[in-house]
């Protein structure tokens, strides 16, 4: 809850043994936002390491003009845990997340709180590694491939264009933190935190950023466990974290289709034609509403009358792209009417 008190902008870091970090980090902060109107949050994730002591020591330097909150959570809870901890103790007009291993550059944190700071318009900025003309050390295949993979999966459920949802260096204004309510204790808080911002209609900006990775000798922590449970993460925020009216269309979308999938092919062509058109389903679902979604039934039931073979076939996906135009001429019409959740 803010105070009278209230900070311009709250930086929000996790910490889980990072005891190597920590002291450049901090003369990092001290450069570019040693300013009496910003609060530093650490979130000790119940580092092992020696880095609660560090912290501790740092914190008691004394000679910093920016606020320093120390917050220790006595078992290792997740980084999602960590910031939403943050968070809640932040009193910022605006909210920073930065890492603590540094492989984000601390003055990219500084552009970008100055970016946001001058364009009231601007909310949101998530940081990307995949824009950037900056520097750049990354020779984790694995990972860079699964930031890639879920950033497009993520842009294709989403209606986005995001580059890379995983960063970990973002901003955001209070008016966005007070509509999104984070849940995700692990690594999946990107996600999480990504596709809330969106489902209330934030638009998200991104800005190229400095990227330096590093070793799980030198301490990185995400793995392809994570890797594999961001998949989860991206089915579960899309397909179950929805309201009534979404699931209810999704349901519908998805049979309506698998049912013009049981028109193509034969035997086992037959089967996956089923299964592509209800996946093809349940993503129309997400996105349009029940009306909506029978007029491109509808369209795509007048195409089947026509022709014969491969004629009709052509027909039905020229008639849906047409159902498609109009449904979402109509979506847009009724966007900000009573009707809305219909369409």
């Amino acid at each position: 809850m803010r105070q009278e008190n209230s900070k311009v902008l709250s930086i929000v870091i996790p910490v889980f043994n990072e005891i190597n970090f920590l002291n450049k980090l901090f003369e990092q902060i001290e450069t570019y936002f040693n300013k009496e109107n910003i609060e530093i949050i650490v979130v000790d994730d119940g580092s092992t390491d020696g880095s609660s002591n560090l912290l501790k020591e740092l914190k008691n330097k004394n000679n910093y003009k920016f606020i320093f909150k120390l917050i220790k959570l006595d078992i290792n809870s997740g980084k999602g845990k960590a910031i939403q901890t943050g968070i809640k103790n932040s009193q910022g007009e605006y909210i920073l997340l930065q890492d603590a291993d540094l492989e984000l550059d601390t003055k990219d944190a500084k552009e970008m709180f100055d970016m946001i700071k001058k364009n009231k318009d601007i909310k949101c900025i998530f940081g990307s590694r995949y824009l950037s003309g900056k520097l750049k050390k990354n020779n984790y295949f694995f990972n860079n491939l699964v930031g890639k993979i879920n950033s497009l999966i993520f842009n294709i459920f989403f209606s986005q264009s995001l580059s890379d949802v995983h960063c970990g260096l973002k901003i955001l204004h209070r008016s966005v933190i007070e509509k999104i309510k984070l849940t995700v204790n692990d690594f999946g808080i990107e996600i999480d935190l990504a596709s809330q911002i969106v489902r209330h209609n934030f638009f998200i900006y991104e800005f190229g950023v400095s990227y330096f990775f590093r070793s799980k000798a030198q301490g990185k922590k995400i793995t392809w466990v994570d890797g594999l449970k961001s998949f989860y993460y991206l089915i579960k925020v899309r397909f179950f974290d929805n309201s009534y009216s979404t699931n209810i269309s999704i349901v519908y979308s998805s049979i309506y289709m698998a049912y013009a999938g049981s028109f193509f092919g034969m035997g086992l062509g037959n089967t996956l034609f089923i299964i592509i058109f209800a996946i093809i389903g349940s993503i129309l679902g997400i996105h349009f509403k029940v009306l909506s979604s029978t007029i491109i039934f509808l369209f795509m039931y007048i195409g089947s009358l026509f022709g014969q073979g491969n004629g009709t076939t052509l027909s039905v996906i020229l008639f849906f792209f047409l159902g498609l135009f109009f449904a979402n001429k109509l979506k847009k019409y009724f966007l900000k009417s009573s009707f809305n959740n219909y369409f």
